[in-house]
C-alpha cells in the first residue's frame, strides 16, 4: 500500500519536474533541475529538533538550545551537500543489448563529472529497478536489469538519479528523459521442431579440422597438429605444408512465414526466432522470408542473426491482412 501511494506520488510529481519531454545526450544537471526533499528520516528528525527547541526556550536551558541550533546547522548543510552531489554530474550514453523477451535486459548508463569532488551514494533507477552509479576520477557507469516482456522497442522515459548522502536526512534528485529506446528480441519456441530441409542444389561447406575433404593447403603455423602436415608437398616445395579440411553442411534454409499458416501469429514469430538461433549454431546458411519485407539472405553469422531477429521483433504487434495471408 506505502509503495503504491509513493508510487502514485512520484507520479504526480514528475508531471511537473524537468525536463518534460524527452532529449538528446549528453545531459548536464544543473541547479535547475535538481529536486531535494526530506527523507522519512529526514522528516523525524525535523520534528526532534521542533522538540529540542521548544523545550529549550520552555525551560530557558541555552545549551539545550545552542545544541538544536548546532544540529539544525549541520541539517542545513547535508542539504546543500547532497545538491552538490549531482550538480556538474552528466549522462553521457545509454546503451543495452538486445535480448530475447522475458529476459533481463542489462542497461548501461555511462556518466561524467568534473575530478576533485568526491560523489557518493549514487543511485539510478528506471522501470522500478536501480543500480548503484560509481565514478572513479570522474568517469563511472551504472548496470540496471531491466525487465521485458513484449518484443519489439522498450522505450525507457524517465531515469532518476538521486542520492541521500551524506547524513540521509533528504534526497537530492535528478531527472533523465533519453530519446532513446532498446530493441527486444522475440521470444525464441521451446523444444521447436528440427529446421526444415534446405533448398536448392547448391551444397555449402565450412573449414572444420574434422572434416573428410581436403580443401587446400597453407604454410605451416605454430600450433598446427604433425597430422595435418602434407610431408610430400612439403618435400617438393621445400616448406611445411599444411592441409586445410572442409564439412559439407548442406543447402541454405529457407524459413518461410508463409510455410507456417497453420499456427497462430505470435506463435509463427516464436518459431521463426528459434530456427534462427538453430541455424546459427548449426553454422548453416539461411535465408528469412517476412510478408511486406525483402528476403534477409542467404547468410549467416552475427550480423544477419541480428537482421533476422531485429525484422522479428519489429514486426506488428496486431496482424494486417498481409501477416495473416499464407
Amino acid at each position: 500500500m506505502a509503495a503504491t501511494m509513493r508510487k502514485g506520488l512520484r507520479q504526480r510529481v514528475e508531471r511537473f519536474a524537468r525536463p518534460r519531454r524527452s532529449e538528446s545526450l549528453p545531459v548536464r544537471f544543473d541547479r535547475r533541475r535538481i529536486y531535494i526533499l526530506p527523507t522519512a528520516f529526514g522528516w523525524f528528525f525535523l520534528v526532534l529538533l521542533l522538540a529540542m527547541a521548544l523545550g529549550a526556550l520552555n525551560y530557558n536551558n541555552n545549551p539545550a538550545l545552542l545544541l538544536c541550533l548546532l544540529l539544525a546547522g549541520t541539517a542545513i548543510a547535508s542539504l546543500l551537500h547532497a545538491q552538490l552531489q549531482l550538480s556538474g554530474l552528466r549522462i553521457v550514453a545509454i546503451g543495452g543489448d538486445p535480448v530475447a523477451a522475458g529476459q533481463p535486459m542489462q542497461l548501461r548508463v555511462h556518466a561524467r563529472a568534473e575530478p576533485g569532488r568526491l560523489r557518493r551514494g549514487l543511485r539510478v533507477e528506471c522501470h522500478d529497478a536501480e543500480a548503484t552509479l560509481s565514478l572513479a576520477d570522474g568517469v563511472g557507469e551504472a548496470v540496471i536489469d531491466i525487465a521485458t516482456t513484449t518484443r519489439g522497442w522498450l522505450t525507457l522515459g524517465r531515469l532518476r538519479v538521486s542520492t541521500t548522502r551524506p547524513l540521509g536526512l533528504a534526497r537530492a534528485w535528478s531527472y533523465v528523459w533519453p530519446d532513446f529506446a532498446v530493441l527486444v528480441h522475440p521470444a525464441a519456441e521451446r523444444n521447436g521442431p528440427a529446421l526444415p530441409q534446405g533448398r536448392g542444389n547448391d551444397l555449402h561447406a565450412r573449414l572444420d579440422p574434422a572434416g573428410d575433404d581436403v580443401h587446400h593447403l597453407r604454410a605451416w603455423r605454430r600450433g598446427d597438429s604433425r597430422r595435418a602436415v602434407a610431408w610430400k608437398p612439403s618435400a617438393r616445395r621445400g616448406a611445411l605444408l599444411v592441409r586445410e579440411y572442409e564439412q559439407p553442411i548442406g543447402a541454405d534454409v529457407v524459413l518461410d512465414w508463409h510455410a507456417l499458416s497453420a499456427l497462430p501469429y505470435e506463435d509463427r514469430i516464436r518459431r521463426l526466432a528459434s530456427w534462427v538461433d538453430q541455424a546459427e549454431r548449426e553454422s548453416r546458411r539461411y535465408r528469412l522470408e517476412l510478408p511486406g519485407n525483402a528476403p534477409l539472405g542467404p547468410s549467416h553469422g552475427p550480423q544477419h542473426r541480428h537482421a533476422c531477429l531485429r525484422a522479428l521483433a519489429l514486426m506488428p504487434l496486431q496482424p494486417g491482412p498481409h501477416a495473416q495471408a499464407s
